[in-house]
């Protein structure tokens, strides 16, 4: 292990080292980039919307299917968060009936969702992978732009592949909680130097 650096609580821990590791800075800070972009894509929708908005108060016009773009981004952007969130630990959860549990038994259990959410990660990428080949068979388009649906699909796919690695890490995180390890997403900080 090479170079300490410090986690969210201020504690000096040593750096991981290896190709696992390596993996998991680069996954981190993918997921990171990835739902970066989500946040420009979905400030420019809002831009946009209230762009239209104003225009349509002044001079009843607004953009010309604005509402089209919302919807086809706004699903592409939701996707964009999913990796973040399983990586941040941010999904739903109730901490209220794990406040007075063992840290063995929240590794535990964060173990087990870890593994649910990369096995949903890869039942969504599949499922999502069949209706994309089923779009790009049968083109269908927006009413206004004639924006093709397929291309929703790529974006997506993707998200869904970066929630699955992400899922993998979580799942590394909760073994190495069970052992009284440090997380390896402790060991992959936003500010740390490469």
């Amino acid at each position: 292990m090479v170079g300490d650096h410090t986690n969210s609580d201020g504690a000096v821990m040593p750096r991981r080292t290896g190709r696992l590791a390596a993996g998991v800075r680069l996954v981190a800070r993918l997921v990171r980039y990835w739902a970066l972009a989500g946040g420009v894509l979905l400030t420019g929708l809002a831009v946009m919307t209230a762009l239209s908005a104003g225009s349509n108060i002044v001079f009843s016009a607004p953009f010309p299917a604005d509402h089209e773009l919302v919807k086809h981004f706004v699903a592409i952007v939701i996707f964009m968060f999913l990796p973040y969130c399983q990586l941040a630990g941010a999904n739903v959860t109730v901490d209220i009936f794990t406040e007075g549990m063992s840290a063995g038994a929240k590794a535990a259990m964060a173990l087990f969702s870890a593994i649910f959410a990369a096995a949903f990660a890869l039942l969504l990428l599949r499922q999502m992978s069949y209706g994309f080949g089923s779009y790009i068979q049968y083109p269908e388009v927006t009413p206004v732009l004639k924006l093709p649906l397929w291309t929703a699909f790529p974006p997506i796919l993707l998200s869904l592949a970066l929630l699955f690695l992400a899922a993998v890490v979580t799942i590394l995180d909760g073994v190495a909680g069970m052992r009284g390890q440090p997380k390896w997403t402790e060991d992959t900080p936003a500010t740390a130097s490469e």
